[in-house]
């Protein structure tokens, strides 16, 4: 599955998120929401999940950046259970971590393989990027070897 597009809505004052219709829509089947990178949050579908699953079991315990990544991810981790209103229950140290706040907007983004869930102001920091930034980016890319 392919997640795509930009949805705001408000967390609840018992930390519940409603999930876009359009994203449930692509949902296939049960998820994943756990911490991310650049403190939001990632929905991830339970495929995707094992497979980044898998790919931590792999990383050698001895290493102590392995053990931190494993933990950061999957510690807080939590299956995804909509009721019928479509809204997800975050845990409180996932609303942390997000800096998401009862009554306040909440962006969803679909990036390919996951939905970002974010902080308003911090995704508007995090996604501003000039034609210059973005040239960087793409350079920086293209050095390692990504084509697009």
């Amino acid at each position: 599955m392919v997640f795509k597009g930009e949805f705001t809505h408000a967390m609840d004052a018992k930390g519940r998120i409603i999930i876009p219709a359009k994203l449930r829509e692509q949902l296939t089947g049960s998820f994943v929401v756990c911490k991310g990178l650049d403190n939001c949050l990632w929905l991830l579908e339970e495929a995707e999940w094992q497979r980044i699953v898998d790919a931590l079991n792999a990383l050698p315990f001895t290493v102590k950046e392995a053990r931190t990544l494993v933990r950061f991810l999957m510690a807080g981790a939590i299956d995804g259970e909509m009721d019928k209103q479509g809204r997800v229950l975050l845990s409180q140290a996932l609303r942390d971590h997000g800096c998401l706040n009862a009554g306040e907007d909440v962006v969803f983004a679909g990036v390919g393989n996951k939905v970002e869930i974010w902080n308003k102001e911090k995704y508007a920091d995090a996604a501003v990027l000039d034609d210059t930034s973005m040239d960087a980016v793409a350079e920086k890319l293209s050095e390692m070897g990504i084509r697009l």
